[in-house]
C-alpha cells in the first residue's frame, strides 16, 4: 500500500486496521481535537487549523499540505467532513496521493441527490416519487410540496447525517422548512440547493452494504435497518433487518450493485432504502462512504471493510464473491450522543469526568461487545462537531440475545460530567415493540410524543431496586461500625428494620446477612437476595438480584444512593423508621419560576433573534435560532406575550440555561 495512511476525526478502527497491516499512520487535528483519541493513537499528527471545520478539517489545501509534509501516500477521510467531496479526491489524485474511497466522478454523481435520484432510475432501481429540479424560494417550495402532496420531505441536495432534513405537512410547514434545510445546508456542505420528495408513512429505513474493487466486481454485503431514528438521525442499527425476507434482500442487494455499476463504483458505500410495510422499497441515497453504522455488517459477515477499502485503493482485486458472503448471527448498535435525554435530546457539552466502556471482546455466554469511540475519560466534548461520542456494538447468534447483550453492555457503561443518552438507549433495548421488531421511522415519536422522561420503576423493578439499596446501605454500616470500634470502646450496631424510599415507593423491609448475600423481607412477605463483590466508593458494579446478574451504576447522593440501570435513574434513601418517619415531614424545595424566560436551552451560538423590545408575541412564533453541534434549533413562544428584555444577540455563544430573551 505505502509508507502511510492519514486518518480522519475519531477514525480509531482506522488506525488499527492500519497497524494490523504494516502501515503507519499520520493524524490531522483542529485546536479543539488536540487531545483527541486519534491523535494520541496515530504514529505522527499535525495541526491543519483552528476549531470551525471551515477552518480545518474542511480546507483541502491543509490537509493536502500536512500529507505532503509527512510524506503520506494515501488518505482515509473517515465518515465525514471531506469523505464525500469529489474536489477533495481529485485533489488528492493530482497530487499523487491515493484517496482510500471511491472514484471521484461517482462520489460527484451520488454526492448530489437529484441526480442520483435520476441515475437511479435510469439504472432500474425503484425511486420514490418527488421534484428533483432546483427550488428558487419558499413560495416555490409550498408550491410544489402540495402538487405532490403533503406529507412531503424537504431535503438537501448535498446533505447527509440527517442535517439540512425537514418534514412539512401543509404550506406553512413548507416555507419554514425548506429555509431552514438550506440554512443548515449551507452551513454543514457549502451547499444550500434544496429537492423535495414524498414521505413514505410508516416507513423503514434499510440500507445495503455494497464493496467493490478497480478490476469491475461489486458485491453487496446484506443489509442494516436504521429504522431507529430521531430528526432524522439515527440512532440504533442492526444486521441484519427483522423485517425483510431472502427474496426482498437479494432483489434490494442486485439494485443496489446496479446502481453502483452505473457509476462505476468500487470501495465501501451504501445503498439507502425506504421500505413500506408491504415490503416495496424505494431508493433514497447512495453515501459513498465508510457508513458509522458499518460495524455491524462487519459483525455479521466477519469482514474488516477498512482493510478492503485499502486494499482496493492499492489496486487489488476482492478476494470473495457474492456466493461467499455469509451473514452469521445477529448484531445491534446504539450510538452514544453527547446529548440531554431529558431536555429534548439538546446537545450537552463539557469534560468526561467519568468515561469507562464496556470490556470489548467475547464473552462467557458467546456474544461480542466493541465499541468504537473518539473520546476518553478526562478529555472534552466540544460544541463544534457531530455529538456522537461512541458506537456500542454487540453480536449473538440471534437477534433476542443481541439486544440482551446489549442492554447488559449499556448498564456497563459509565459515563458522567456531560449529558448522554444511556439511559434512552437502555429503554429502547427494553421496550415490547423493539424487541418484537415492529419498528419504523416514527418509533421514537409514537413511543415517546412526550419527549423522554426516564424509565420509572414500578412493581417488582422498584422493590428490587430498593433492595440493591439496602445491599448498599448495609456494607456502607458495616464499615462504619468497623471504624467506629476502632475508635471507641462501646461500637454500635447495624440494625436489621429500614425503610426504603423512592419517588412515589416507600417499603418498609428487613435484613439479613449471611455468606455474604443479603435478604430484604418486606411487610407484605416478599423477599429479594442480593449479593455483588461492590465496596463503598465503586461508581459500578454486577449484583446478583435473585440470581440474576444486573450492572447497576452506583453513587452516594444526598444521604441516599443514585442506581441506574435499565434506564432507570433514581435516588433510593434506606433510612431506619423514625428518619423516615421525619423525613416525610420536610418540606420540598420548589423549582425557580422562569415562566417569563426564554434560556438556552443547550450551549450552542445564537445566530438569529427575531423580536424585540417591547412586541408583541404569539403562542408558536420564532423567537430565536440557536446553533451546536451542526444543528439549528428554532427557539419559539409557548404562549403570547410581550417582550420585555432581549438579553443576547446574534453571534454570541451561550451557554445552557443562559437568558435570551425575558418577557413581561
Amino acid at each position: 500500500m505505502g509508507r502511510r495512511s492519514r486518518v480522519s476525526f475519531a477514525r480509531r478502527l482506522t488506525i488499527r486496521t492500519a497497524r494490523k497491516l504494516g502501515i503507519a499512520t499520520v493524524a490531522v487535528y483542529s485546536d479543539a481535537d488536540r487531545e483527541a483519541l486519534h491523535v494520541k493513537m496515530a504514529d505522527e499528527a499535525v495541526r491543519i487549523g483552528p476549531a470551525p471545520s471551515s477552518q480545518s478539517y474542511l480546507v483541502i489545501d491543509r490537509i493536502l499540505e500536512a500529507a505532503k509534509t509527512t510524506g503520506a501516500d494515501a488518505i482515509h477521510p473517515g465518515y465525514g467532513f471531506l469523505s464525500e467531496n469529489s474536489n477533495f479526491a481529485e485533489a488528492l489524485k493530482a497530487a499523487g496521493v491515493a484517496f482510500i474511497g471511491p472514484p471521484p466522478v461517482a462520489i460527484e454523481a451520488m454526492g448530489d441527490k437529484i441526480t442520483s435520484k435520476k441515475i437511479a432510475a435510469s439504472a432500474g432501481v425503484s425511486t420514490v416519487p418527488g421534484h428533483m429540479g432546483l427550488i428558487a424560494d419558499a413560495e416555490e417550495a409550498a408550491k410544489i410540496s402540495s402538487e405532490i402532496g403533503y406529507p412531503v420531505m424537504i431535503k438537501a441536495s448535498a446533505g447527509g447525517g440527517g442535517k439540512g432534513m425537514r418534514i412539512a405537512w401543509n404550506d406553512a410547514e413548507a416555507r419554514e422548512g425548506f429555509q431552514s434545510s438550506k440554512n443548515e445546508a449551507k452551513s454543514s456542505f457549502g451547499d444550500d440547493r434544496i429537492f423535495i420528495e414524498k414521505f413514505v408513512t410508516q416507513p423503514r429505513h434499510i440500507e445495503i452494504q455494497v464493496l467493490g474493487d478497480q478490476h469491475g466486481t461489486l458485491l453487496y454485503l446484506g443489509e442494516r435497518e436504521c429504522s431507529i431514528q430521531r430528526r432524522n438521525q439515527k440512532v440504533i442499527e442492526e444486521a441484519p433487518s427483522p423485517f425483510l425476507d431472502a427474496a426482498t434482500r437479494k432483489a434490494m442487494g442486485e439494485q443496489a450493485v446496479a446502481l453502483a455499476k452505473a457509476v462505476g463504483y468500487f470501495s465501501a458505500g451504501t445503498v439507502e432504502f425506504i421500505v413500506d410495510g408491504s415490503r416495496k422499497f424505494y431508493f433514497l441515497e447512495m453515501n459513498t462512504r465508510l457508513q458509522v453504522e458499518h460495524p455491524v455488517t462487519e459483525l455479521i459477515t466477519g469482514l474488516d471493510l477498512v482493510e478492503e477499502m485499502i486494499r482496493v485503493a492499492a489496486g487489488e482485486r476482492l478476494r470473495m464473491t457474492q456466493d461467499d458472503v455469509k451473514l452469521t448471527g445477529w448484531a445491534v448498535e446504539s450510538r452514544l450522543y453527547a446529548e440531554d435525554p431529558y431536555r429534548s435530546f439538546l446537545p450537552s457539552i463539557g469534560r468526561l469526568t467519568r468515561y469507562q466502556p464496556p470490556l470489548e471482546g467475547k464473552r462467557e455466554d458467546g456474544t461480542v461487545v466493541r465499541n468504537d469511540t473518539g473520546v476518553f475519560e478526562g478529555g472534552e466534548i466540544s460544541m463544534y462537531y457531530d455529538p456522537m461520542i461512541a458506537k456500542l456494538c454487540t453480536w449473538a447468534p440471534d437477534r433476542l440475545a443481541a439486544i440482551e447483550a446489549m442492554s447488559k453492555a449499556l448498564d456497563d457503561f459509565e459515563v458522567d460530567g456531560i449529558g448522554h443518552n444511556l439511559p434512552f438507549l437502555s429503554a429502547v433495548m427494553e421496550h415490547p415493540r423493539f424487541r418484537e421488531g415492529r419498528i419504523t421511522t416514527a418509533f421514537i415519536a409514537e413511543e415517546f410524543p412526550d419527549g423522554f422522561t426516564g424509565v420509572h420503576p414500578v412493581g417488582n423493578a422498584a422493590r428490587r431496586l430498593a433492595a440493591v439499596a439496602a445491599f448498599l446501605n448495609l456494607r456502607q454500616q458495616k464499615r462504619s461500625v468497623l471504624i467506629s470500634g476502632a475508635l471507641a470502646n462501646h461500637p454500635r450496631k447495624v440494625g436489621r428494620e429500614w425503610v426504603a424510599t423512592l419517588r412515589d415507593f416507600s417499603f418498609a423491609l428487613s435484613t439479613r446477612e449471611e455468606g455474604g448475600k443479603l435478604t430484604a423481607s418486606f411487610d407484605d412477605g416478599v423477599t429479594h437476595t442480593v449479593s455483588s463483590d461492590w465496596l463503598p466508593g465503586r461508581s459500578h458494579a454486577t449484583f446478583l438480584v435473585d440470581g440474576v446478574a444486573v450492572g447497576v451504576k452506583t453513587a452516594a447522593s444526598g444521604g441516599g444512593w443514585r442506581l441506574r440501570q435499565g434506564g432507570i435513574d433514581e435516588i433510593v434513601h434506606v433510612r431506619s423508621p423514625r428518619v423516615a418517619e421525619l423525613a416525610g415531614l420536610m418540606p420540598k424545595k420548589q423549582p425557580p419560576d422562569t415562566s417569563k424566560m426564554l434560556l438556552c436551552p443547550m450551549p450552542g451560538v445564537v445566530t438569529t433573534i427575531t423580536v424585540g423590545e417591547g412586541e408583541t408575541v404569539e403562542a408558536g412564533q420564532a423567537l430565536a435560532t440557536v446553533e451546536a453541534m451542526k444543528m439549528e434549533n428554532v427557539l419559539r413562544a409557548e404562549r403570547r406575550g410581550v417582550v420585555k428584555r432581549v438579553a443576547a444577540q446574534a453571534g454570541e455563544s451561550l451557554a445552557v440555561d443562559e437568558l435570551i430573551i425575558e418577557f413581561e
